[in-house]
């Protein structure tokens, strides 16, 4: 059974950084691409960023490029999120997602496994 732990989140004033985490297990994660995601109140959830697990290729939503690094650790299964100069409108909650196969997606409905996501706050 996947299981997919998100942590890390919090308080953070604009301009700070934060990095999420996410614990992985159940299985091996060589085929499978890794996904952050996020959800402002009242709005849909929305992709973020993306890493195929094998080769580690990354893929960045426009709002985030340049601001957010997505990897990973195999040792720990464990991919990141490392954010930097966060706005306030980043204030959302972060979920870690995966999905079988190579094809980076961009679309929750894409991905297979989700965890239960971890609250950031960008205080203006």
């Amino acid at each position: 059974q996947v299981q997919l732990v998100e942590s890390g989140g919090g308080l953070v004033q604009a301009g700070g950084s934060l990095r999420l985490s996410c614990a992985a297990s159940g299985r091996t994660f060589n085929n499978y691409v890794m996904g952050w995601f996020r959800q402002a109140p009242g709005k849909e959830r929305e992709f973020v960023a993306a890493i195929r697990w094998s080769g580690g290729s990354t893929y960045y939503a426009d709002s985030v490029k340049g601001r957010s690094t997505i990897s990973r650790d195999n040792a720990k299964n464990t991919v990141f999120l490392q954010m930097n100069s966060r706005k306030h409108e980043d204030t959302a909650r972060y979920y870690c997602a995966a999905r079988l196969g190579s094809r980076i997606g961009v679309r929750t409905l894409e991905y297979d496994y989700w965890g239960q996501g971890t609250q950031v706050t960008v205080s203006s």
